[in-house]
């Protein structure tokens, strides 16, 4: 394996990695590259930067949505298209789109994170829908993020936006030698159904990307409702056998009082016994030292 090969599988698998092992095993797989003699490739496994919280977030999403990783790459083309030909139609359709497509993917990211136990705040869910807008608008940005391998979030270049800046000039028809205009080839109704088709493409994604989302909330949910119920199977499970044990008790206490009431009881009549015992000795020593003494 040459070093970028070998440079390349190490990365893949560090940054599908939770920040906090990153360091642990980077520092790992560039011990193994130096002691397997592989010096060029350690010190460039060394070097791998441990990816921020939004970073780590949009490769998340890449490696778990691979759909609608290639969905936005073909909406970032298509926009990048759409400024170069100053097709203002086309521009303001592939606006709203870019809105939709990047708030249901990073609320999947979002949602992504958690289920991995990683908090996501809103300063870092603003870092990954920037990072959105950067893959959109740059292709080499969208190169960098395809990848998973992001240590830092992407920015977007100043100024793009998704619309054009001014209306797009408009056309000026061909001219024949005789300087007649030509007839557009192209019919209108051909046109028409082009359009149709775009749109209900462009609907179709959007919705298929907002079910995506809400599947994964609805997961989520379900977690979250499988979780509550086994919480509240085991705290009843808990009332159940504290009530048994203080049932327990209670009888154990009653046994208790049941006992030393007797035993009080015992204790006044063995008293009682023997009080009259003492006094029928007493009588009987009393009785015996008034009788006359025998002579030898």
């Amino acid at each position: 394996m040459d070093v970028d090969a070998d440079v390349d599988a190490v990365a893949d698998e560090l940054y599908g990695l939770v920040p906090a092992r990153f360091t642990e095993v980077r520092d790992e797989r560039a011990a193994e590259a130096r002691k397997a003699g592989r010096a060029a490739a350690a010190r460039a496994i060394a070097g791998l930067r441990r990816p921020t919280r939004a970073a780590f977030v949009s490769n998340l999403l890449v490696r778990r949505r691979p759909k609608e990783v290639a969905a936005l790459l073909e909406l970032g083309e298509a926009l990048r298209q759409a400024h170069r030909s100053l097709d203002g139609t086309q521009l303001k359709d592939l606006s709203h789109q870019r809105h939709v497509v990047v708030a249901a993917l990073a609320r999947a990211a979002r949602q992504l994170a958690e289920e991995e136990g990683q908090a996501v705040s809103e300063g870092v869910a603003r870092e990954v829908e920037q990072t959105l807008h950067a893959v959109l608008a740059d292709p080499d940005a969208a190169e960098r993020w395809s990848s998973g391998c992001l240590s830092t979030a992407l920015t977007p270049p100043v100024g793009f936006t998704g619309l054009p800046t001014s209306a797009p000039a408009r056309p000026r028809p061909a001219v024949t030698d005789a300087g007649r205009p030509t007839k557009p080839k192209p019919s209108r109704e051909a046109g028409q159904r082009r359009a149709r088709l775009e749109q209900a493409r462009r609907t179709a994604e959007e919705t298929r990307l907002e079910a995506t989302a809400r599947e994964a909330e609805l997961r989520r949910a379900e977690q979250e409702q499988r979780d509550h119920d086994r919480m509240l199977a085991e705290a009843g499970s808990r009332v159940a056998e504290l009530e048994r044990q203080l049932r327990e008790a209670r009888t154990g206490q009653s046994e208790a009082r049941r006992a030393a009431a007797g035993a009080t009881d015992r204790v006044r009549d063995a008293a009682r016994a023997a009080k009259a015992a003492h006094r029928r000795a007493d009588a009987a020593a009393d009785r015996l030292a008034e009788l006359p003494g025998v002579e030898e």
